[in-house]
C-alpha cells in the first residue's frame, strides 16, 4: 500500500518510533469470527504509550467479556496501566488473549483468562465464582463480546444466524451481569459496548443492528432498577473501529474502504476508545448513570 494512505499523527511509539493511523486497510478477509487480531494488516493500536497514568483503578478487580483483542484488549490494558486487576472472557482466540495477558501483567497486574461460550449461562457463573475466588471482589463489569453476519436481505438470514447473533450479543450481557450483581456494591460500575448501528441502523446488518438497540435499552433500564444500590450503568456505541470483527465479518473489498464514511474520514484505533470506558469505570463519572457516549468519528445520532 501507497504511504501516502497512513498520516503520520503526533504520537510516539514504541522504540521512538512515530505510529501512523491509516486512513485505510489492504484488503484482507478473515473466515472464523470473531476474529484473530494477530492475522491483522496492520494490527490494530492498542495503547499509547505516552499515557500517564493517575491510579484511577488502584486495586479495582474487572471482568470484561472480549478482552483478548480489539476494543477489548485496548480497555485491558489501559486499565492495567490504572492499577485494575483483569478478568478476561473470550472465546477461544487463545493467542490474542496470552498477548493481551501479558501486555497487562507487564504492568505489575495481575490478570485470569477465562475461555468459553457465552451463550452458555452457566460460564457466566463459572467467571463469578472464579473471580471471587481469586480476587475476593468485583467492582467493575465491562459486557464487550459481540459478533455480526452482513446479509444483503433479512430473507437471507437464517434462524440460526438470528439466534447466534442475539444470543451472542445481548443474552450474554444479561447472562453476565446476573451472575456478577449478587458480588457488586455501591458505587460499582457497569459498561455496555453498542454501537453507532442502534442509533443509525444498518441496511446489511439488520439482526445486529437490532441487538446493539437491545443493549442501548437494557443499559438505560438497568441503570434505573440499580440506582438505589448506587450502581452505575452506561455504554458506549463506537463508530468504525479496526478491530478483528471487521476482516472476519466484511469482504476484502469492504475492509478497503471500511471507517472512511465518517466525518473524520477514517476508523478509530482501539487505543482511541478506551479512555471513554475509564471515565465511566472511574470515579470521573459519579455522577453519570444511564448514559450512552458515542465516540464515531463525528457522525450526528
Amino acid at each position: 500500500m501507497n504511504n501516502n494512505t497512513y498520516p503520520t499523527i503526533p504520537y510516539i511509539g514504541y522504540k521512538d518510533e512515530n505510529v501512523k493511523t491509516p486512513i485505510t486497510f489492504p484488503a484482507q478477509h478473515q473466515e472464523i469470527q470473531p476474529g484473530l487480531e494477530y492475522k491483522m494488516t496492520p494490527q490494530p493500536i492498542f495503547e499509547d504509550p505516552n499515557y500517564k497514568p493517575s491510579g484511577k483503578l488502584q486495586d479495582k478487580v474487572v471482568v470484561i467479556s472480549g478482552g483478548d483483542s480489539g476494543i477489548g484488549r485496548a480497555i485491558s490494558v489501559l486499565f492495567a496501566k490504572e492499577g485494575a486487576n483483569l478478568v478476561i472472557s473470550y472465546l477461544n482466540e487463545h493467542e490474542d488473549a496470552n498477548y493481551t495477558k501479558q501486555v497487562v501483567e507487564s504492568y505489575g497486574r495481575k490478570c485470569l483468562l477465562i475461555p468459553g461460550d457465552l451463550r452458555d449461562e452457566q460460564l457466566s457463573s463459572k467467571i463469578a465464582t472464579t473471580t471471587m475466588d481469586y480476587f475476593g471482589k468485583i467492582d467493575i463489569l465491562i459486557n464487550n463480546c459481540g459478533v455480526q453476519f452482513p446479509q444483503n436481505s433479512i430473507l437471507d438470514i437464517s434462524s440460526k444466524q438470528l439466534k447466534d447473533t442475539f444470543e451472542t450479543n445481548i443474552f450474554s450481557f444479561f447472562y453476565l451481569t446476573k451472575a456478577i450483581l449478587p458480588y457488586l456494591e455501591a458505587n460499582s460500575s457497569i459498561i455496555n459496548t453498542t454501537s453507532i448501528t442502534a442509533f443509525e441502523g444498518k441496511k446489511n446488518l439488520i439482526d445486529y443492528s437490532s441487538t446493539k438497540g437491545a443493549i442501548t435499552v437494557f443499559t438505560k433500564s438497568l441503570a434505573l432498577s440499580l440506582a438505589d444500590q448506587k450502581i452505575r450503568v452506561n455504554a458506549i456505541a463506537p463508530g468504525p473501529i479496526w478491530t478483528p470483527l471487521i476482516p472476519a465479518s466484511f469482504s476484502a473489498q469492504e475492509v478497503e474502504i471500511f471507517g472512511t464514511d465518517v466525518p473524520l474520514k477514517r476508523a478509530s484505533q482501539p487505543f482511541e476508545l478506551a479512555p471513554a470506558y475509564l471515565y465511566l469505570a472511574s470515579d470521573d463519572s459519579r455522577y453519570v448513570t444511564g448514559q450512552i457516549i458515542h465516540v464515531n468519528g463525528g457522525s450526528i445520532v
